[in-house]
């Protein structure tokens, strides 16, 4: 049966640190996880719902999927859902799944019983039976016992067919908001099955659900390992300082570029991007478009990143190399690496920043140019 699905990402996401679903888990976007699983999983049509101005970075998160789109959500989960709901094309008898971005890693299985579920309930969830048993506490200290029978931990994505669920929030008269959309349509009437849910369905809420996450992610995954090179000349011309690695150093030249002409950072571009197969910063990045003209070089760094992620991958480590007689690399070498650390979200001792001479010889030894080698080392997932 074909569905649509609504992932709601407009939160802030504070308890886990912030903006929780554009942080990476497995080597990808936590958002994007649960868009591929609701695309796989057949869903004529997706609306993201992200908070307003984040559009973009929504765009860069979800690069190369189909058929989403984005909607700005509300000051509460009540007015995204519902502005979700607005912007879906579907029927009014057309399944819609109701998704917490915060909560990635959906398998196919529970989505089958949720759909199933429709057809002998106004709405579904994924649902788990509390199994700890549960105590009241007031002031540091037990202040009584909770029985736990009847009790279930509820999932996400929560289904319904559309006029369902847009006719129970139409009727919603309550003065708070709604914890979940279950609770509206059972308050106007509706049943509401509970489907087998799934433990590793857990809302990432805390910092340390992250580290959870990722050692589940390790358990289930296989991973490849890539290696990708880069190599990037620049002369010099007159200046008073050049970009190395992300840091402006103090010089009596600089380099000459379409962009600010870090050698340094190309190379780590490419590296990262011939890591991917994803052709070299010339393709993504032409010379020829006045739009980069003057850019800085952490831009193209990030979006070799962000493709990585994109192709499910997390970086390594990097190791860049400069090639030139002067300016002298060493005193800004520890500024390099933690510019580059910063960039790629990875631990210092990940990245590595040398520079040598060429001992007077070619372009470099005669001091007409520098040149930069990197390498990176990126891991993949194993296609089933």
């Amino acid at each position: 049966m074909s569905f649509s699905g609504i992932i709601v990402a407009a939160g802030s996401g504070s308890r886990a640190g912030g903006d929780k679903q554009w942080r990476a888990l497995g080597g990808k976007p936590v958002l994007r996880w649960s868009a591929e699983a609701l695309l796989n999983a057949g869903a004529d049509e997706l609306v993201v719902v992200v908070a307003p101005g984040a559009e973009d970075r929504a765009a860069e998160t979800l690069a190369g999927l189909s058929k989403w789109r984005t909607v700005a959500g509300g000051a509460v989960r009540a007015e995204s859902v519902s502005a979700g709901l607005a912007a879906l094309t579907c029927g009014p008898e057309q399944p819609v799944l109701i998704h917490d971005a915060a909560r990635p890693l959906l398998d196919r299985a529970v989505i089958d019983r949720l759909i199933a579920a429709l057809d002998h309930a106004d709405g579904a969830l994924p649902a788990l039976p509390v199994a700890d048993s549960l105590r009241r506490g007031a002031d540091g200290l037990m202040a009584g016992v909770v029985e736990r029978d009847g009790l279930w931990r509820a999932q996400t994505p929560q289904a319904f067919r559309r006029d369902t669920i847009e006719t129970a929030y139409a009727a919603w008269t309550e003065t708070e908001a709604p914890t979940d959309e279950a609770s509206v349509v059972q308050r106007h009437g509706g049943r509401v099955a509970l489907v087998e849910g799934d433990p590793r369905l857990m809302k990432l809420t805390y910092p340390e659900d992250f580290a959870m996450a990722e050692a589940l992610l390790s358990q289930q995954t296989r991973y490849q390992t890539r290696i990708g090179s880069g190599y990037d000349v620049h002369r010099w011309g007159p200046g008073g300082s050049v970009w190395l690695c992300g840091i402006e150093v103090p010089h009596d030249q600089t380099l000459i570029g379409h962009s600010d002409a870090d050698a340094g950072l190309h190379a780590l571009t490419d590296a990262l991007l011939g890591a991917i197969a994803e052709g070299d910063i010339g393709d993504h990045f032409p010379p020829t478009d006045p739009k980069w003209k003057g850019a800085s070089s952490d831009l193209f760094l990030l979006h070799a990143a962000q493709l990585v992620a994109a192709h499910g991958g997390r970086i390594v480590n990097v190791d860049v190399t400069l090639i030139c007689e002067r300016p002298k690399v060493k005193p800004h070498r520890q500024a390099m690496r933690e510019r580059i650390a910063g960039l790629l979200a990875l631990p210092l001792d990940a990245v590595s920043v040398k520079a040598t001479t060429s001992e007077g010889l070619g372009f470099t030894g005669r001091g007409e140019g520098l040149a930069a080698q990197a390498v990176a080392t990126v891991e993949t997932p194993v296609s089933a």
